[in-house]
């Protein structure tokens, strides 16, 4: 298979196993969606949706959370990892929204990114599945998996985003980025599955013999 052949048969693939693919982070609004994804930083998504219903509890809106001490924000949100970082964040960034987007999230990939704590791939998320708007978050699971696919080279998460956004219609990329993390969960794990075991990595590499090596985000 060529590349663009390659990403046809994923493309559709993918489409087949997860034809409506969910949010994996529980949320109700712009704001919780963006606190959830800042905390899934090197954490699960099984461990922010067992930690954000505490905090959200607590405050669930930028007004709310700014009443909160930040050492009590940190407590709230340390078995997620990183939580000194991440609770300035919340903080910083909830303060931000109430000064100077009248305490709403901005759907605007350039403010979000200016928010503390609030990096391209967590902006493109909030983007995404926020807001509906077409992005393609690149994470460690399609990063590594558009590697074994042979869509990227992969020095780079940007670069990969780059490559991906140019093979796949745009119009899929807010499907797509999440159908890609559920795959490489569920079959293409790092573990699991090293470019020759897959049903996809079979499939686009039917003569690969070897471990493909990928190169980390």
């Amino acid at each position: 298979m060529i590349k663009k052949e390659r990403a046809a048969y994923i493309q559709n693939r993918l489409q087949e196993l997860y034809p409506e693919p969910p949010v994996p982070l529980d949320h109700k609004d712009p704001y919780t969606l963006l606190i959830a994804v800042l905390l899934s930083a090197q954490c699960t998504d099984v461990r922010v949706n067992q930690i954000t219903p505490l905090l959200f509890e607590r405050a669930d809106t930028p007004q709310a959370m700014v009443e909160i001490p930040e050492e009590e924000i940190r407590a709230i949100i340390r078995p997620c990892g990183l939580s000194p970082m991440k609770a300035k964040g919340i903080a910083g960034l909830s303060r931000i929204l109430l000064d100077q987007h009248g305490g709403e999230v901005p759907a605007d990939m350039k403010a979000l990114e200016a928010l503390p704590a609030v990096g391209h791939k967590t902006a493109s998320v909030v983007m995404a599945q926020a807001f509906g708007v077409p992005a393609f978050p690149v994470d460690t699971h399609i990063h590594r998996l558009a590697q074994r696919w042979g869509l990227t080279n992969g020095k780079n998460v940007a670069q990969t985003e780059r490559d991906l956004k140019r093979l796949f219609p745009e119009s899929c990329w807010n499907d797509l980025h999440l159908q890609i993390i559920f795959y490489g969960r569920e079959y293409c794990t790092a573990r699991g599955c090293d470019g020759t075991v897959c049903e996809i990595c079979r499939t686009v590499y039917p003569a690969r013999k070897r471990a493909k090596k990928t190169l980390k985000a």
